[in-house]
């Protein structure tokens, strides 16, 4: 049965509209109608699920595991934890099982990531495995098993109270309640459901307030710090930059620490392009009893596994302030080899990179000190078509090819920027980002932050023009897509003047807000889909959630060159 202590995640009580969503739906009365309606729907469903055990059978597979397993191979790391290979053949070697470990789990050291790790190559080094939680690694690791699947379908209703409304789509600008109605109306200008996920309130345009040195504007940590001023929560969990490495490499070396002051929080300002541990602090916080208010900051798999540990840490109140991510670097060196590749002018003026971004207007956006100070910036742009073709193979995480959360489904908050607009100046520290309030408990966390005056909310995101051809290109001219099939791989980017022509006309006739947004998840999500088949199988179909399953289902009907790539694969494999 579905889990009987859900006010742990959430308040069952039906409440009024907090003030935020009532601001909300000033914008848009057509949503009023929908969201008014929509966030509490309480539902119990009955799992039944039979358990048959076949012991001679059970007795040869255990003598045969000695072996090799294929298929489903078990395969156990040093601490006793089981994961599955989907479909790889793999050598076996037997060790303590996890029950037995259970009452005295060891921690995987973190210098053999990725080789010791239950995911092996696809792990992103959410922390977990670094913890005395290792144990639950099995349930809670999103690419482990059935991976974001289980985790999504399974965990979206215990924590929002419902699951979201996997239907609500929008194609080729239109969403499915207009075609439903015959017509267009103002659905089909936001962002909806089906790829977003559960929405209390329509996602809205924000910027942070006095948060200087922020990359963006600072909403994360505008969110962070007023919580923890106003003993709405006891500590922060956020990344910060590692303090032992050259300053000039801070920038991209994430270290997860348990924030207890607002100096604490105001250290994790910024985006930090490498896989980060986010939950391995999770010890540190169990020793720390004073502690029973957390806020959890991190990207959607860290969110996955502490959304499946959450129960186990006897916390009083817990909230969880999620960020939009894709194609991380494997590790902090990675992502400056991919920052000195595909902007050279970067490397050789020495300038002092504070972070880059992959932008609206289809250009990298380098930020560095221009001087001696931080408060004075500058941007270094590259379009996208002038990057070079062999960067993408070991500048991207091998997690991040098999993610299906761009926009971290169990968060109570997300913030993000692929939906806004982008300002005429597009300098990141005056943009605007996105909001996605997903439950009650996150209006509540957006609503201190405004009373609080470190939070400004815009209006309602909106977007125009239709992504679906635009997403469908980029996949079929992906490097990564590219060595799947064994086509043509591009080596070099284009001239710089012919690139920078290439995005501005892009940027002036393509999607852009909310719809540059669903170019972005749907390419992403389709190049995943074939990463996931390809190094899986078809065994792979099961790490993808329901609503991924809708998005790939529909370009699989629409678009010939997606359905010849998916062939192309499958083809391989026979």
């Amino acid at each position: 049965t579905a889990k009987a202590d859900e006010s742990r995640y959430y308040s069952r009580e039906k409440t009024s509209l907090s003030s935020v969503q009532h601001n909300l739906m000033q914008h848009s009365p057509t949503m009023s109608k929908k969201f008014a309606r929509s966030p509490f729907r309480w539902r119990t469903h009955f799992f039944f699920c039979p358990l048959s055990l076949n012991i001679p059978v059970l007795c040869l597979l255990l003598a045969f595991s000695s072996t090799t397993l294929t298929c489903m191979g078990f395969i156990k790391n040093d601490a006793g934890i089981e994961s599955y290979n989907l479909g790889k053949k793999t050598n076996v070697k037997l060790f303590q099982s996890v029950q037995n470990n259970s009452n005295n789990p060891k921690p995987i050291d973190h210098e053999s990531w990725p080789d010791k790790f239950p995911a092996k190559s696809h792990c992103s080094r959410c922390g977990l495995c670094e913890t005395s939680y290792v144990t639950h690694v099995s349930d809670a690791c999103a690419f482990l098993g059935e991976g974001m699947k289980r985790n999504i379908d399974g965990l979206e209703e215990i924590v929002h109270g419902r699951r979201r409304m996997v239907d609500d789509m929008v194609w080729n600008g239109i969403s499915t309640a207009s075609k439903a109605n015959d017509g267009e109306n103002e659905n089909d200008l936001i962002a909806e459901e089906g790829r977003f996920g559960v929405m209390h309130s329509p996602m809205v345009l924000a910027r942070g307030k006095h948060v200087s040195g922020a990359q963006w504007t600072g909403c994360v940590t505008s969110v962070a710090v007023s919580m923890l001023e106003s003993g709405m929560v006891d500590a922060v969990i956020c990344i910060a930059s590692e303090e032992n490495v050259d300053e000039d490499s801070a920038w991209s070396s994430p270290k997860p620490i348990l924030a207890r002051s607002v100096e604490d929080v105001m250290r994790g300002r910024g985006v930090k392009p490498a896989l980060a541990p986010s939950l391995n602090v999770m010890d540190e916080l169990k020793n720390i009893p004073e502690i029973q208010k957390l806020l959890f900051c991190g990207v959607g798999c860290a969110v996955q596994a502490f959304r499946a540990i959450q129960n186990e840490l006897s916390l009083e109140e817990v909230y969880v302030l999620g960020t939009n991510c894709a194609d991380n670097s494997p590790t902090p060196e990675d992502a400056q080899e991919f920052l000195w590749r595909s902007v050279p002018s970067i490397a050789d003026e020495n300038k002092k990179v504070l972070g880059y971004e992959f932008m609206q207007d289809f250009r990298v956006h380098v930020k560095y000190e221009d001087g001696n100070s931080a408060t004075n910036v500058s941007y270094e742009r590259m379009p996208y078509f002038s990057l070079p073709g062999n960067v993408a193979k070991f500048a991207i995480a091998e997690s991040c090819l098999a993610c299906f959360d761009y926009t971290n489904a169990l968060a109570d908050v997300v913030v993000g920027y692929m939906g806004a607009p982008l300002g005429s100046d597009s300098n990141m520290d005056q943009s605007y980002q996105t909001i996605t309030i997903r439950n009650s408990r996150g209006a509540k966390m957006i609503q201190y932050a405004l009373d609080a005056g470190r939070l400004e909310l815009g209006p309602v995101a909106s977007g125009s023009g239709s992504h679906e051809k635009i997403a469908m290109t980029t996949v079929a001219s992906d490097n990564i897509v590219q060595e799947m099939i064994g086509g043509d791989m591009k080596v070099q980017g284009m001239p710089r003047f012919l690139g920078e022509i290439m995005a501005t006309v892009i940027r002036s006739v393509g999607p852009k807000g909310v719809s540059f947004a669903r170019y972005s998840l749907d390419y992403h999500l389709l190049r995943n889909y074939l990463h996931v088949i390809d190094f899986w199988g078809e065994d792979g179909r099961k790490l993808v959630p329901a609503y991924a399953k809708v998005i790939v289902e529909k370009y699989l009907k629409m678009d010939d060159s997606f359905r010849s790539l998916v062939e192309s694969v499958r083809s391989k494999r026979r």
